[in-house]
C-alpha cells in the first residue's frame, strides 16, 4: 500500500527513541500549531532532550525510560483541562506514579519509589484533592513536565520559592543560607520535607521534639537559644491572643457590643501569620518585631473586652438594685393602699 510505503516516510509503531521526533513533527512546528492552538509552547522536544528521562534515552538507551506516550497514550490524548486526562492536575502524580511508584519497574535505579505515597500524605495533595485547589503543586509544578529533573540542593529554594515567595527571600538572606549550601542540605526541604509536606505550624520551631530546630541545635547553642526565643513569642501573642478572644465572646454572647473590637482582633492573628513567615529570616528579632505589633493588638482587645464585662455587672448592678428599689416602692404602696382602707373601714357607720 502507497500510504505505508517507508520511502514516503511511514514507519509503522515508533520506536522508543523515535517517539520524540514523531510527535514533534507537529509539536515543534509553530506554523503548525498555530492553527490549533498559538498558546501551546513548541519546544517540548528541545525540553525533553534536556530532561533526566530524554538523557538516559540517548545516552543509554535505556528501554524503561519515559516518553511522550508514557504520560500522553497515543490513542487516548485529553487536555490537561479534561478532568479525564492523565496529565489533569488530580492524575499527575498517579500517572508519574505508574513508574516511579512501582518498586520492580523501578529496580537497578538509585530512586526512591514512595514518592507518590508520601506525596498523599501531603498538605499540597490535600489542598488539591479536598479543597478542591488545583493550583497546589503536584510533580510537574516542581520537577518539571517536559524538562523532568529533580531540583539539585543548591535550587530546591528556587523551585518552592515560585509560590512562597516572601519565604524564600527572607531564607535567601538567612544565616541558614549559607549554612545549609555549606553542608550540602537541600534549603527548604530540610526542615518541611519535600514529598510529603506537612502543614507548617508553631509546633516546628524550638527544640520540642516535634520542632526541627532540634535536630541541629541544642538549648546551649546560639541558635538554639533563638530558637526557643521565637517560640516563646510565638507561644507568647498566641496565648494572648486566644485570651483576648475568649474574654470577647463572653461579652458579645452577654449582648455587649464589641463588634469592632472582634474586627481589631485579626490583625492579631495576622501579626501571628507574618511572625510565623519571619521565621525564615531566622532571626529573634525579626520574629519579635511583628510579634509585639500583634500583642499590642490583643492588650487592646483583650482590655476593651474587660470593659464591655464590667460595664455588663455595672448594668446588671444597677438593674438590681433599681428592682429592689422598685419592689419597695410596690410593697410600701400595697401597705399604704391597706392602711387607708382600714381607716376608711372604721370611719364607715355599724351595719353598712
Amino acid at each position: 500500500m502507497e500510504a505505508m510505503d517507508p520511502a514516503k516516510g511511514y514507519i509503522g509503531v515508533p520506536g522508543r527513541a523515535q517517539v520524540a521526533q514523531v510527535c514533534g513533527r507537529c509539536h515543534s512546528d509553530p506554523r503548525f500549531m498555530k492553527q490549533y492552538n498559538p498558546a501551546l509552547r513548541v519546544d517540548q522536544v528541545a525540553e525533553y532532550a534536556t530532561s533526566v528521562h530524554g538523557r538516559k534515552l540517548r545516552e543509554a538507551n535505556d528501554p524503561k525510560v519515559a516518553t511522550c506516550v508514557s504520560c500522553h497514550p497515543a490513542h487516548s490524548i485529553r487536555p490537561p483541562s479534561d478532568p479525564a486526562s492523565t496529565v489533569h492536575p488530580l492524575r499527575v502524580a498517579r500517572t508519574c506514579g505508574q513508574c516511579h511508584a512501582d518498586a520492580t519497574y523501578m529496580a537497578g535505579r538509585k530512586v526512591p519509589t514512595d514518592q507518590l505515597h508520601r506525596y498523599t500524605e501531603s498538605v499540597h495533595w490535600k489542598a488539591m484533592s479536598a479543597k478542591g485547589d488545583l493550583s497546589a503543586p503536584t510533580c510537574n509544578d516542581c520537577h518539571g513536565n517536559h524538562g523532568a529533573a529533580p531540583p539539585g540542593v543548591s535550587w530546591v529554594g528556587n523551585v518552592c520559592g515560585q509560590c512562597h515567595t516572601v519565604m524564600g527571600e527572607l531564607f535567601a538572606k538567612s544565616v541558614h543560607a549559607k549554612a545549609f549550601a555549606s553542608l550540602g542540605a537541600p534549603g527548604c526541604a530540610t526542615c518541611h520535607d519535600n514529598h510529603a509536606i506537612k502543614p507548617a505550624g508553631v509546633e516546628m520551631v524550638g527544640l520540642d521534639k516535634t520542632a526541627v530546630c532540634a535536630g541541629c541545635h541544642a538549648g546551649d547553642d546560639r541558635g538554639g537559644k533563638a530558637a526557643l526565643g521565637m517560640r516563646q513569642t510565638l507561644d507568647a501573642l498566641r496565648a494572648d491572643h486566644a485570651r483576648a478572644a475568649q474574654v470577647l465572646e463572653r461579652a458579645e454572647q452577654a449582648g455587649m457590643e464589641v463588634s469592632q473590637a472582634r474586627f481589631d482582633l485579626a490583625g492579631a492573628n495576622e501579626a501571628l501569620v507574618k511572625a510565623r513567615v519571619a521565621v525564615h529570616a531566622a532571626s529573634l528579632p525579626a520574629v519579635t518585631k511583628e510579634t509585639e505589633a500583634g500583642l499590642a493588638i490583643t492588650a487592646k482587645a483583650y482590655a476593651r473586652g474587660l470593659r464591655a464585662l464590667d460595664e455588663l455587672r455595672f448594668r446588671r448592678q444597677g438593674l438590681a438594685v433599681s428592682l429592689v428599689i422598685i419592689v419597695m416602692l410596690i410593697a410600701a404602696l400595697v401597705l399604704k393602699i391597706r392602711q387607708l382602707d382600714r381607716r376608711r373601714a372604721a370611719h364607715l357607720p355599724k351595719g353598712t
